[in-house]
């Protein structure tokens, strides 16, 4: 395989194939970013001349995927190729009008990544059990497809398909229009009085974590699923237009206000669970830590003797105090157990 872009998506395509036994040439603009790369064990660099690769794997920004691709192709680098930026009508759009024998090209996306950016960023199991996209359409050759198949599933990946349409107005409602959202509501802290933020709890850090994100990345996302975000953007801001004219009068209005509500624990309960299962409600065992060395390790490893799983866990530090408290999510019924063993062996259970 050959992987162009090495960033945080490239390079753990990199070392996901590689940790699946395949050969990963790689080639980045910048090479610094590429030996970063090599240095963790994506791949090798790729050299001028060598045989074609099976598939090129495009991580390159959405306006660049077209010429990249005509690149690779007129070069010889690549048998096929695809991409994996996160949006997916301008490629394609852009590879039918400049690429010769476009049917060689199969867009996909991977719908995985991070808050933090760069090839140090990546991890090998960053696609496992993701949902990775793949674009095709009637001029599409099934070779594309299927080499793009066998990276999804060698990756750990769990492939998906759509139209390039269909893909980008998904990602608008469940990826790039919440990236907005979060953004503009971390963006009221910026000027905010120190004395409120320090009142901040794992709520708003929930709800601003993907803030974070690289902003020229994002614009260029955003930029090009102008469209589709604009739709789903439309209909928050009527949403939005309800519970201001509903607060101007909360008290004759507060139906509508339980029907906003009402209606985001309806949506949150359509959202997959662990490893694309269905929404499941946990219970939650809240445990008082120490912050000190060893302390997380020794829950975990008594929370593991009781024998209960825990499903997911959260951490919510007390602002001036050595103290945090630790939210271990376990299946209903299981926390009365959970937290009787943890009692047992000197843990503060709290609520």
């Amino acid at each position: 395989m050959l992987v162009v872009g090495t960033g945080l998506v490239g390079t753990s395509v990199g070392l996901a194939l590689t940790r699946a036994g395949v050969e990963v040439r790689l080639r980045d603009a910048k090479p610094e970013v590429l030996a970063e790369a090599v240095r963790l064990g994506a791949g090798r660099p790729s050299e001028p001349g060598e045989r074609p690769a099976a598939l090129a794997v495009v991580a390159v920004p959405p306006e660049a995927v077209a010429t990249v691709v005509g690149e690779v192709m007129r070069a010889g680098e690549a048998a096929y190729a695809t991409d994996v930026a996160s949006v997916k009508v301008l490629p394609t759009t852009q590879v039918r009008e400049r690429v010769p024998d476009p049917g060689r090209y199969v867009g996909s996306h991977p719908m995985a990544g991070r808050e933090i950016s760069g090839p140090s960023a990546a991890l090998a199991d960053l696609f496992d059990g993701r949902p990775w996209v793949i674009c095709a359409d009637e001029g599409t050759h099934q070779q594309a497809v299927t080499r793009t198949l066998a990276v999804a599933r060698l990756a750990g990946a769990t492939p998906m398909t759509m139209t390039a349409a269909e893909h980008d107005a998904a990602v608008a409602l469940v990826s790039h229009t919440p990236h907005v959202v979060a953004a503009l509501m971390a963006a009221r802290l910026s000027g905010a009085p120190r004395h409120e933020v320090r009142l901040a709890g794992p709520g708003v850090t929930d709800v601003t974590r993907i803030a974070g994100g690289d902003p020229e990345l994002w614009t260029e996302i955003l930029t090009a699923n102008a469209a589709a975000v604009r739709a789903v953007l439309g209909g928050l801001r009527a949403d939005l237009d309800r519970v201001m004219a509903a607060l101007e009068a909360p008290v004759e209005r507060q139906p509508v206000l339980r029907d906003v509500l009402r209606d985001g624990v309806d949506g949150r309960s359509r959202l997959p669970g662990k490893h694309g299962t269905a929404h499941t409600e946990f219970a939650t065992v809240v445990v008082a830590i120490d912050d000190r060395p060893g302390q997380l390790a020794r829950l975990f490893a008594d929370a593991g003797a009781a024998g209960v799983n825990v499903e997911d866990v959260r951490i919510e530090h007390s602002p001036g105090q050595p103290l945090g408290l630790v939210e271990l999510d376990v299946r209903p019924g299981a926390d009365r157990e959970l937290a009787a063993s943890l009692r047992e062996r000197g843990w503060t259970i709290r609520g």
